[in-house]
């Protein structure tokens, strides 16, 4: 170092995320149909013309949207949204995605907190009924704004435990379906979430090009599984168990996809896994005795501001 160079750069793994990306845009459209590919299309377009237009007329800088990071902004938002939400908010989730979560730090490098989900919480609080309204998982053939809509397995179970049923009793009563069906996607939730088999596929496919490190998802299944099956085994009657939460919401694609995002995660191996462990604990907090039942999205939120802190005390040592 400084002469050594690796021969990365950031188109090149930022288009690696995206081909890791493709097994569950694949699923997404198998299982919910024209609504995949309307959400996916209208938020990779505005997220590209919204950078553009602010790099370009407010910032005069020279545009980067071919570096694929507000490529990867617009799928992950959109993987992150019901597939019937309409267009009109699909844009102005981008718009707060790219101009207030990225551009208003000062681009790609600079933002503190990961854009997608900054987009995703603020429509999430914004327009609660429509990003809580989920398509039924019914095929190529679901229709856009009309599907069917049902609840998710994490809020089917919330519900449940709500009104004095014991998650035995949710499991049993075939609403939520089996591992199975998680597992393939045939659940309601977000039209990228569904898929774990996908998803793992996308998380083996960077790791082999080590676009990735495992230290953050890893991290982070362990600690869900622990903190999660701890809970079960002091109340199976009350606490679903780890598997059931590994599977559902947007474990999956919180972990590998949007916890690992290079500029809001820790640089440190150590940090990664203080990172991890404090994304896990919070996810199931928030599931198991917070208002929502999921809590993906907050916890990397919440421990991408403690990525400066990480960074400051987890430094390697200098000439080690």
């Amino acid at each position: 170092s400084p002469h050594v160079h690796s021969g990365d750069s950031i188109e090149k793994n930022m288009y690696g995320v995206l081909v890791a990306l493709l097994p569950a845009f694949i699923c997404s459209v198998l299982f919910f149909g024209m609504g995949a590919l309307v959400v996916t299309l209208t938020s990779v377009i505005a997220c590209l013309v919204f950078e553009y237009l602010i790099q370009k007329l407010l910032l005069k800088q020279q545009p980067t949207i071919f570096d694929g990071s507000a490529l990867i902004t617009g799928v992950l938002l959109a993987f992150n949204v019901p597939s019937n939400l309409p267009v009109w908010i699909i844009i102005i989730g981008a718009l707060v995605a790219i101009g207030i979560g990225k551009m208003s730090f000062g681009g790609l490098g600079c933002n503190i907190f990961n854009p997608a989900l900054v987009g995703r919480v603020f429509l999430l609080i914004s327009f609660p009924v429509q990003m809580t309204t989920w398509p039924v998982a019914s095929g190529l053939n679901t229709p856009y704004l009309d599907a069917q809509t049902g609840a998710t397995p994490l809020a089917l179970m919330k519900e449940a435990l709500k009104t004095g049923q014991s998650v035995s009793d949710v499991m049993t009563s075939g609403a939520i379906g089996s591992y199975r069906d998680l597992f393939l996607g045939n659940m309601g939730g977000s039209l990228g979430e569904i898929a774990a088999i996908a998803l793992l596929i996308g998380f083996v496919y960077m790791l082999f090009r080590k676009i990735i490190t495992w230290h953050i998802p890893v991290t982070i299944f362990a600690t869900v599984f622990v903190f999660a099956g701890i809970l079960h085994l002091c109340n199976p009657e009350q606490f679903a168990d780890p598997v059931f939460h590994l599977l559902t919401g947007g474990m999956m694609l919180g972990a590998i996809f949007m916890a690992t995002d290079y500029v809001t995660s820790p640089m440190s191996n150590k940090g990664m896994v203080i990172y991890g462990i404090g994304i896990g604990v919070i996810t199931i907090v928030i599931r198991v005795f917070g208002a929502y039942p999921e809590g993906m999205s907050f916890a990397i939120l919440i421990m991408n501001a403690f990525t400066p802190l990480l960074n400051r005390y987890c430094k390697p040592e200098r000439f080690a």
